[in-house]
This record gives structure tokens, sequence and C-alpha cells, in this order.
């Protein structure tokens, strides 16, 4: 059952302070907005690389707030980890301007899995628990340190990396985004899970197993 979750203060000026500094103190991976806002049509039937604005007489001042990172995502999944997000698509109000966040929960022992943002560099900060985060460079080089409430971390557009609980209770990170959409692949689900399926052959041979070994990660995926 999801509960409600309030963060120190402190905690929320430093949020406040990752959101304000992540566009001018990188090159967003959008491209910059030509007006003061263009609220997302997520109805509209044409297709452009991003979404269409809403006519100004029906934007609203809901279309800029979001209380969707309010609850605890529920972690009671094959992972331990619920990402909970607000990009454009679940947060109108960012459309054409390059940030957005999430929110991930993670039960004792949880992982947020191997996985990458292609379109978007990522900052974020610990608000509870005791969570290693670690990524790999396209150099194969492993970076990693067990953070607390409060530390920060940032992980470079692209590059591989996960988040794992291994503190005692539960954990919370928010991270934000460089990108209002910045797109995500989890490895487990990408490889093993896709549609239509990747051939046995190819996972076999790529990853030195065998064919029960793709059985058991597909069933434990429920693919």
């Amino acid at each position: 059952m999801a509960t409600m979750i309030t963060l120190p203060r402190s905690h929320f000026f430093m949020i406040l302070s990752l959101i304000v500094l992540l566009p001018s103190a990188c090159r967003c991976a959008n491209p910059d907005p030509l007006q003061d806002l263009c609220v997302a049509n997520l109805n509209a039937s044409i297709s452009v690389n991003g979404f269409p604005c809403k006519p100004l007489s029906e934007v609203k001042s809901d279309d800029f707030f979001f209380d969707g990172l309010r609850k605890e995502g529920n972690t009671t999944n094959v992972f331990g980890s619920k990402v909970t997000s607000a990009f454009v698509i679940d947060f109108p109000g960012l459309n054409t301007l390059g940030i957005s966040m999430n929110r991930v929960d993670l039960a004792p022992g949880g992982i947020n899995p191997p996985h990458s943002h292609p379109r978007a560099s990522q900052i974020g900060v610990i608000i509870k628990g005791k969570v290693l985060v670690g990524f790999v460079t396209t150099a194969n080089v492993f970076y990693s340190k067990v953070l607390k409430a409060g530390d920060v971390f940032v992980i470079p557009r692209g590059l591989v990396h996960f988040e794992l609980n291994v503190g005692k209770g539960k954990a919370l990170f928010l991270p934000a985004f460089n990108s209002q959409l910045p797109g995500i692949e989890i490895l487990a689900t990408t490889l093993f899970a896709s549609t239509p399926p990747i051939p046995n052959d190819v996972l076999t041979k790529g990853f030195l197993i065998d064919a029960k070994d793709i059985s058991d990660i597909r069933s434990k995926l429920g693919s």
C-alpha cells in the first residue's frame, strides 16, 4: 500500500538547486524553446521530435504542477524497485524545457537494474537510505560509491548504470535529467524480454550462456 513520505526541508532545497542548476550547468539534450511555454498536446495526431503545443487558450495552471512523486512506489517486483517518472508524457508543462526528473524507491536489497538513458545525462540526490551507485564507461571502466542521504551523484549521458540498496531499510533517491524525455533501456528487459524476442542463438553466443539460462531469465522477467 502506498504511503506518504515527507522529505526533510534541507533535501527540498537541495533538489530545487539541482533542478535550477542542471540546465545551466550543461548543454540541454533538447532544442532551446522559442516561446515562453509550450504545454505538450499529448493527443495531437501529428508526430514531431517532441510534442506540439496546446493552444494557449487551453493551457491551465495544472499543466505546470505535478504531484506524482509524493507517494512511495510499490516495490513488490522481481527487482525490488519502483521508478515513478515526471517526464513530459506525465507532466506536459515540461515540453520544450529540456528537463525532467523521477522518483526511485528501493526495498531492502532492491536494485534499479543496469540501464541507460540514451538522450540525457543524470544527476541525483539520495533522500533516504544507503545506496551503491555505479556506472561503466565505454572504455569498460567501472566507477562506484556507496552514498547516504544528502549525497549527490552524476551519470554521463548514455552510460550503463545502476543503484543498489545496500542498507537495512528502504531507500529513496530523486534523479533529474537534462531532457524532457530521456528514454530508458533496462538491459535485462531490453535483451531478454523484447517483442519479438531476440533469437536464442544471439543471446547464447553473446552472453556465453545456454538456452536454459535464457528460459530461466525470461521466466523471472515474466516474459
